[in-house]
């Protein structure tokens, strides 16, 4: 039986990270459920992306996830297949497809952990951080693969560079939370991968392992904490 693209990107997650005992294609819901859960979820829902969005709520200390994905999306991933190779045409849909699996896999290993404050503003950066560094990653995996035997150029990280971070538009957040959320997280994200790019592949395993670890105020310092040379501010093109 044929994986799905769905479940070799949980399996890369887990075999870098840790088994989170669960088959997270099982939470993927429809858009009738969406709808409903953005209602409950308030006025800033209302910005987030239509094409994907995680969401997350306990009861009776157990975590339920919904994953949403809009079918326009999962068409053009069908038709343009990143494992065919990677382009203008997929990029985008990639990166929100791999970012909404990341961030149910790191709820629930944070929450089996024990973090109960999914609400809290920390909880939801630390999501968001986590995934941009985890999804940098992998569009590096995909890249490296159709590449074979040749490294992986600057001209191809400038490209995922600027689709990942320099793409983002902050400001255009009605909500100020929103906006100072994405904000500080697509900075930190940026200076973290650039860090990750100077270590081998041994050094940068440990290193993103310790990375997941931290909360984010802990994240936050480590970029913060690096040395200016290994890191580079973000571009915006």
């Amino acid at each position: 039986m044929n994986e799905t693209l769905f479940s070799q990107v949980q399996r890369l997650f887990e075999r870098t990270y840790a088994r989170v005992g669960i088959n997270l294609e099982d939470c993927l819901i429809d858009r009738h459920r969406c709808r409903e859960l953005s209602i409950l979820a308030g006025r800033s829902a209302r910005e987030l992306s239509e094409l994907a969005r995680t969401f997350l709520r306990t009861a009776d200390d157990r975590l339920y996830v919904g994953i949403y994905y809009s079918r326009w999306m999962i068409e053009q991933l069908e038709r343009h297949d990143p494992r065919a190779g990677l382009s203008d045409r997929n990029i985008r849909s990639l990166i929100a497809f791999v970012e909404e699996i990341n961030h149910a896999l790191h709820a629930a290993l944070q929450f089996s952990n024990g973090a109960r404050e999914i609400g809290s503003e920390d909880f939801a950066r630390n999501l968001e951080l986590q995934a941009q560094v985890d999804t940098y990653l992998v569009l590096l995996l995909f890249v490296a693969f159709f590449r074979k035997t040749q490294r992986v150029s600057q001209t191809d990280r400038r490209w995922l560079r600027f689709h990942l971070f320099s793409r983002q538009c902050p400001d255009a957040f009605a909500d100020r939370n929103l906006r100072a959320r994405y904000a500080e997280t697509t900075e930190l994200a940026a200076s973290y991968t650039w860090y990750l790019d100077t270590l081998n592949a041994v050094r940068r395993i440990d290193e993103i392992r310790l990375f997941r670890s931290l909360d984010y105020i802990d994240k936050k310092k480590r970029v913060l904490a690096l040395p200016p040379a290994k890191i580079r501010p973000l571009l915006r093109f």
